[in-house]
């Protein structure tokens, strides 16, 4: 199976505490960094995604698996 790739801008959908968050990908994560408020370990073979929540306009990390394409 393809891994899931975004692109800034995309609108996506994530679990989050028992519900549901929507919100705008930020950026792709290629290499360790610090982002929202903790530090992210990615590479090229296995990127995370800094997504903005439309709810709360906070910053958050996720793996691929964990977003899904809002339609």
């Amino acid at each position: 199976m393809a891994e899931k790739s975004f692109a800034k801008g995309d609108k996506v959908e994530w679990n989050t505490h028992g519900s549901t968050a929507e919100g705008t990908v930020e950026e792709k994560i290629t290499e360790d960094t610090e982002a929202a408020g903790r530090t992210v370990r990615a590479d090229e073979d296995s990127p995370q995604y800094r997504v903005r929540s439309d709810k709360s306009g906070r910053d958050a990390v996720h793996k691929p698996d964990a977003l899904k394409r809002k339609s």
